[in-house]
């Protein structure tokens, strides 16, 4: 099993180690890094920034009619000065598509229980799971978590250099729920650059669950089960209305 190693300072992931493992798998390991080099290179010049939005206007006009307490939750535009300020609190570029979603609302307001309800979810908890998107703070508080979890998965020697569980330094949260779970967008170089996942930090389940290719996918994905009634993997869309009168969004699981 190989350790995990720290990439240095201005070097990517593709680039450290290779003369030290070219000896071991010299034809192999060159071809698989030309693979994931050249998938990385393509999934980068072919995001589509205009579908995104598109697709996130999909999603939040349905919020916008159908959930407008949840729609409400939404906030401003994150300021440019803070996205930059995150990313070099991060050490690399945001994901294109993060950072358009940043630049549409910096995440939704701290949603809050009515007291002694305990039946629904507060509004702006309108993701699978129970998740509510994430602002420049919360995606700097979540990402030390994942850092210093990916650290701890890592001394455990248990996992292989490629599984998420030590490469969580490279993913960057998006949303969060109330049990301790995050989503977030894998920022590795390579094929996986881009997908976004749900992780049960909480509940210990380092495995992720991969919820879609991109954001892009991820927003079309939830916007055609809203328009369809259909389902997002095993979550169903299901409307509520609250005791306030107000109406939300929730995912309830059907096995």
């Amino acid at each position: 099993m190989k350790r995990h190693q720290t990439t240095p300072p201005g070097q990517n992931a593709l680039s450290v180690g290779v003369s030290e493992l070219l000896p071991v798998r010299p034809f192999s390991l060159a071809r698989e890094l030309a693979v994931s080099a050249t998938v990385y290179v393509q999934r980068m010049t072919q995001i589509d920034l205009p579908a995104f939005e598109r697709e996130w206007i999909r999603f939040e006009s349905w919020l916008c009619s159908n959930s407008p307490a949840d729609h409400a939750m939404l906030r401003r535009p994150a300021e440019r000065e803070r996205l930059i300020e995150l990313e070099s609190r991060l050490g690399f570029d945001l994901h294109p598509e993060l950072k358009a979603l940043l630049q549409q609302h910096d995440g939704a307001a701290e949603p809050v229980a009515a007291p002694g309800s305990r039946r629904r979810l507060p509004a702006g908890a309108f993701l699978p799971s129970g998740h509510c998107l994430s602002g420049v703070d919360d995606i700097v508080m979540m990402y030390d978590v994942l850092v210093d979890v990916g650290k701890d998965n890592i001394d455990a020697d248990l996992w292989e250099d490629d599984a998420l569980a030590v490469n969580l330094h490279r993913c960057v949260p998006f949303a969060l729920p109330n049990d301790g779970g995050v989503a977030f967008v894998d920022h590795r170089p390579g094929p996986s650059y881009g997908h976004v996942y749900e992780m049960g930090i909480g509940s210990g389940d380092l495995d992720g669950t991969l919820w879609a290719t991109g954001l892009t996918q991820l927003f079309r994905t939830l916007a055609d089960a809203l328009e369809s009634d259909g389902p997002f993997l095993y979550y169903w869309p299901t409307p509520y209305e609250g005791e306030s009168g107000h109406r939300c969004l929730e995912w309830q699981i059907r096995t």
